[in-house]
C-alpha cells in the first residue's frame, strides 16, 4: 500500500466516521436521558435521505402521510396517558405539537414539492418533515414505558425498528434513490480529490457537535437534560419535567438522523432498509465509546469509519464482520475491568 492509497482510505474513513459520529451522539443522548437504546435511529437516516430525494424529484414524499398518521396516534396517546389531569393549556399544547404542527408541515410540503424549490429549501423541508416523527414516536412507544427496565425498553426499540422498516417499504417503495450534492466543487490536495459534499459533511458535523456542546454547557434546557441523565428521580423532585426532557432528546435525535440522511444520499444509493446498517455502525461506535461519553462516541465513530475503509480495501467481503466484531474485545475488557453489575430494580 503506497501513500496515495493510504490517504484515500483515510479520507473515506473520516467522511464515513463523521456520519457515524452524528448517529453515535444521538444514541448516547437518547440513552442518557431516557435509558432507551434507540435501535430505530438508523431509520431516520433512511427517511431523511428518501424524503430529500423525493422532494428533489418534485414528488410529495410518503413521509408526509406517515407524519400525519403519527401525529394522530401521538395525540391519542398523549390524551390517554394524561387523562384526568389535563388542563386547557396542556390540551392546546398537545394539539399544537401533534395535530397543528404536522398539518402545517404537510401543507407546506404539498405546496412546495411540485415547485422543486432548490437544495436549501428541500433540505429544510426534509428536516421539518422527519424531525417531528421522533418525539411523536416517543409519545406513542416509550413514554408509557418510562419507568420500565432497560431490557423492556430495548425490546420496544427493536419492535419500533421493525415497524419503521416495514412502513418505509409502504411509504417509499423498494427502489433506491440518490439526490444531488450540496456542491459540485472538488478540491485537490496532493493525491486527494476532496468532493464538496465531503466538506459539507465534515463542516456540518463539526458545527453540530459544537452546537450540542454549547447547548449542554450553556443553556438551561441543556443543563436540565444533563440533570435528567444523571438522576431522573432527582430531576423530577426539583421540578424538571422529565417527560419534556425525553421529547427534546428524541427530537434532537430525529433531527440528527434526518440531517445524516440528507448528507449521505448524494454519495450512495439509499433504500428503505438502508438505515439499519448505517445505524448499526453508529451503535457500534456508541458502545465502543461507552454509551455515556460524547467525546468517546465521536472518537470511536472515527475509528469505526477508518476500520471500515481499510477493511473494504483488504477484505471487502468481510468488512461488516470486521467492524462489528470490534465490539467483542471492548465488551470483554469492560466486563473484566468492572465486574458484574447489580440487576436493575
Amino acid at each position: 500500500m503506497d501513500s496515495t492509497i493510504l490517504a484515500i482510505l483515510l479520507q473515506d474513513g473520516v467522511v464515513n466516521g463523521a456520519i457515524y459520529a452524528l448517529l453515535a451522539l444521538s444514541l448516547v443522548l437518547v440513552f442518557a436521558v431516557t435509558r432507551v437504546i434507540y435501535v430505530a435511529q438508523g431509520e431516520f437516516v433512511a427517511y431523511g435521505a428518501l424524503t430529500y430525494a423525493a422532494l428533489d424529484g418534485g414528488h410529495l414524499p410518503g413521509s408526509v402521510a406517515l407524519l400525519g398518521v403519527l401525529g394522530l396516534a401521538g395525540c391519542a396517546a398523549g390524551l390517554w396517558q394524561a387523562r384526568g389531569r389535563l388542563d386547557r393549556p396542556a390540551v392546546l399544547r398537545l394539539l399544537g405539537e401533534t395535530i397543528v404542527l404536522p398539518a402545517v408541515i404537510a401543507v407546506a410540503a404539498i405546496i412546495l414539492a411540485p415547485m422543486k424549490p432548490g437544495v436549501l429549501v428541500e433540505v429544510l423541508l426534509t428536516l421539518a418533515i422527519v424531525t417531528p416523527m421522533s418525539p411523536l414516536l416517543y409519545r406513542i412507544a416509550f413514554q408509557p414505558l418510562a419507568d420500565a427496565p432497560v431490557l423492556v425498553l430495548l425490546i420496544a426499540a427493536v419492535a419500533l425498528h421493525l415497524t419503521l422498516t416495514g412502513l418505509g417499504l409502504v411509504f417509499f417503495g423498494p427502489e433506491g434513490f440518490r439526490a444531488p450534492a450540496f456542491s459540485d466543487i472538488t478540491i485537490t490536495a496532493g493525491p486527494l480529490m476532496i468532493p464538496g459534499q465531503a466538506l459539507w459533511i465534515g463542516g456540518l458535523t463539526f458545527a453540530l457537535m459544537t452546537a450540542l456542546f454549547a447547548f449542554f454547557e450553556r443553556s438551561l434546557t441543556g443543563k436540565a437534560l444533563r440533570a435528567t441523565a444523571v438522576n431522573r428521580l432527582g430531576a423530577r423532585l426539583v421540578g424538571i419535567p422529565t417527560e419534556r426532557a425525553g421529547l427534546i432528546a428524541f427530537a434532537l435525535a430525529g433531527f440528527i438522523g434526518a440531517l445524516s440522511g440528507v448528507l449521505i444520499v448524494p454519495l450512495t444509493t439509499v433504500y428503505y432498509d438502508s438505515g439499519f446498517m448505517i445505524g448499526l455502525r453508529g451503535f457500534t461506535a456508541a458502545i465502543i465509546g461507552g454509551l455515556g461519553s460524547y467525546p468517546g462516541a465521536v472518537l470511536a465513530a472515527l475509528l469505526v469509519g477508518v476500520a471500515e475503509s481499510f477493511s473494504s480495501f483488504w477484505a471487502s467481503a468481510f468488512k461488516e464482520v470486521i467492524v462489528f466484531t470490534a465490539i467483542i474485545p471492548v465488551l470483554l475488557w469492560r466486563s473484566l475491568r468492572h465486574g458484574p453489575a447489580e440487576e436493575e430494580e
